[in-house]
């Protein structure tokens, strides 16, 4: 099986920064061939992409509302999934949840995706 670990959330003023990061395990020596992303939930709404990565060769993709603001990265040598946010915005608040799966044909629905971490909290206000 695969552990996802989630940390770095917390409460921050709007123009902000933060680092998520997520901590992958497994009974494997290398996570080739997988695909890990990022996303959000806002209370009362659905899951929502954020940004994905290839986890040999890092290609990243975002959804559209990112505009620029967000940086998702990996540590293979650390197992370590990031995500820098800067320019945060109060909209931006959510548990943030990073997820896994096998194969990198790039997908964004959260149902694509097999292996979830527990989520960590961002809100953004004054």
């Amino acid at each position: 099986q695969v552990q996802l670990v989630e940390s770095g959330g917390g409460l921050v003023q709007p123009g902000d920064s933060l680092r998520l990061s997520c901590d992958v395990s497994g009974r494997r020596r290398t996570f080739s061939g997988w695909r890990v992303g990022w996303f959000r939930q806002a209370p009362g709404q659905g899951r929502e992409f954020v940004a994905t990565i290839t986890w040999s060769g890092g290609y990243v993709y975002y959804a559209d509302f990112v505009g620029g603001r967000f940086t998702i990265s990996r540590d293979i040598a650390e197992n370590m999934v990031y995500l820098q946010m800067n320019g945060l915005k109060p909209e931006d608040t959510a548990v943030y949840y990073c997820a896994a799966k096998q194969r990198v044909p790039l997908v964004t629905a959260p149902s694509e995706y097999d292996y979830w971490g527990q989520g960590t909290q961002v809100t953004v206000s004054s």
